[in-house]
């Protein structure tokens, strides 16, 4: 009975994303927002713990190349200031700190915005000559921004508490480049065991991040329509070099400045997992992230008194799922069935076992997907190999349904190849935008015609897409990357443009 009205208080995702986004942080268990500081919450031990998972593949990829560094949250005023194009895009951002107890300070001090001037006074200390190159290194630490828009968890915050950002060093700009695409290729790797499809666009000028020579960027699609920003990679050249005097000496002693590249990921990359795979019934998480990967529930029932022998199956199959390191979950408690499958389906594990006293007659035992609720009758003595394909196949499944999803929403503004007139410029884009989607048209390089079309539409331009060497589509996409810019007729690029977070 507790799980029928339980049930029926579950949010639609359809139509409601914003409600039943907030709820979900609250059922499953991920985040608390009843901190008393707007746009800080506090993580939830499960909450945590898919955090944990999610960075820990992260931490994987990066550990290839990468070293992990941990430098200071407190970034003196002259060093933030010395970047003046940089501290632009963040200046009204910045949190300060101008008081230690009662005593004021002499120089100001601000809560990290991002650690471009915290670490590139020390790059001058570590890199002295190319014998130092390249230096690639990474931190994952919280950083503040005192963001005045509507604060929304893991997606608009206050305290970002998981920033990943990572910052490099080379001896020449082709160096430099050969980074950017490394990282590029490490995200996508990345995303692609999130299972959370993507499109990756180079950011137009107007939009690069502060001091970068450009900016690429992987977005998604979020239940509403919207894209939400989830991971950006910026090629620095020399600029910050240049202000920090970050130099090497060459082979031949001549004196150079550095090439640089730093790129970032956010808990939004937690918030994509969420919202992109998660249903009515609450979250569906990727195997691979999953805090619990399979729930084992005896299926007894009063009239029969508590089965020890049902209990003790159930136990034998933990404890065997344990030790071939599937992280498993023994649901033993007083609650009736219905309620710990809501409980479950809720925070989204992938697999559920059930085993009662006819399952143990018949010396099996029955398997429950959590993405189609799809039952199967396993052997006993093969559940463990069957859990491992049958994981494999739930993410299989969870992947190829959000890519499905994810293309379905992307329409392409063919138009007349040419600008319209009045308010009638960019309207052949409206209908994908009506139908919450991302929208390709042809733009050309002006800000004007970027900012115009942002404002007749109310969209994000999100830029041109980056393809990668050897993809035979994308290749061909790439042939028509050019038309006519919408509004104004001259040469211009096909680019994505979407209502964005």
């Amino acid at each position: 009975m507790q799980h029928k009205t339980e049930t029926k208080t579950i949010l639609q995702k359809e139509n409601n994303f914003s409600e039943w986004y907030n709820e979900i942080l609250k059922r499953a268990e991920i985040l608390d927002i009843r901190y008393p500081v707007k746009g800080v919450y506090v993580w939830y031990p499960y909450g945590y713990k898919l955090r944990n998972l999610i960075y820990g593949i992260l931490r994987s990829l990066l550990d290839k190349e990468h070293e992990e560094v941990l430098f200071p949250l407190l970034i003196p005023e002259k060093e933030l200031m010395m970047e003046k194009e940089h501290v632009k895009g963040f200046e009204d951002e910045v949190f300060w700190v101008t008081r230690g107890g009662s005593t004021e300070l002499d120089i100001p001090l601000a809560l990290r915005p991002t650690s471009e001037t915290a670490i590139y006074p020390v790059f001058k200390v570590w890199i002295r000559s190319h014998r130092d190159l390249p230096l690639r290194i990474y931190q994952i630490v919280n950083t503040f921004r005192y963001e005045t828009k509507h604060t929304r968890p893991l997606i608009r915050l206050r305290e970002i508490t998981s920033f990943k950002e990572a910052h490099t060093a080379h001896a020449s700009r082709a160096d430099a480049e050969a980074q950017i695409k490394k990282a590029v290729a490490l995200y996508k790797d990345f995303f692609d065991q999130l299972a959370i499809p993507y499109v990756i666009t180079r950011r137009p000028d107007w939009d690069k991040f502060p001091g970068a020579e450009y900016s690429i960027a992987f977005d998604t699609l979020m239940p509403d329509g919207r894209t939400m920003q989830i991971a950006t990679i910026h090629l620095l050249g020399e600029s910050f070099a240049r202000t920090f005097d970050i130099v090497y000496e060459d082979k031949d002693g001549a004196v150079k400045f550095v090439n640089q590249t730093c790129y970032g990921i956010s808990e939004r990359c937690v918030a994509a997992v969420i919202s992109v795979h998660g249903d009515d019934h609450g979250l569906m998480l990727p195997p691979e992230v999953a805090p619990i990967q399979v729930v084992i529930v005896p299926i007894v029932f009063s009239s029969e008194g508590k089965s020890v022998e049902v209990e003790k199956a159930c136990f034998v199959v933990y404890e065997e799922l344990k030790k071939a390191g599937i992280r498993a979950f023994f649901d033993n408690s007083e609650e009736r069935p219905g309620a710990k499958y809501y409980r479950w389906e809720m925070k989204g594990v992938p697999l559920r076992i059930e085993i009662g006293p006819r399952d143990l007659r018949n010396n099996r035992c029955e398997f429950v997907r959590r993405n189609d609720f799809k039952r199967m009758q396993v052997p006993l003595s093969d559940v463990v190999p069957e859990v491992e394909r049958t994981l494999t196949g739930i993410n299989d499944c969870i992947y190829e349904r959000a890519k499905e999803t994810f293309f379905a929403n992307i329409y392409k503004n063919e138009g007349n190849n040419g600008a319209g007139k009045g308010k009638d410029k960019g309207e052949g884009a409206m209908e994908g935008l009506r139908r919450k989607g991302i929208v390709s048209l042809f733009l050309c390089e002006s800000e004007r015609c970027g900012k115009e079309i942002e404002e007749r539409l109310g969209v994000n331009v999100l830029g041109e897409a980056v393809y990668e060497d050897g993809d035979e589509d994308e290749a061909e996409e790439r042939e028509k990357s050019e038309g006519r810019c919408v509004i104004c007729s001259k040469e211009g690029k096909r680019v994505y443009v979407a209502r964005a977070y």
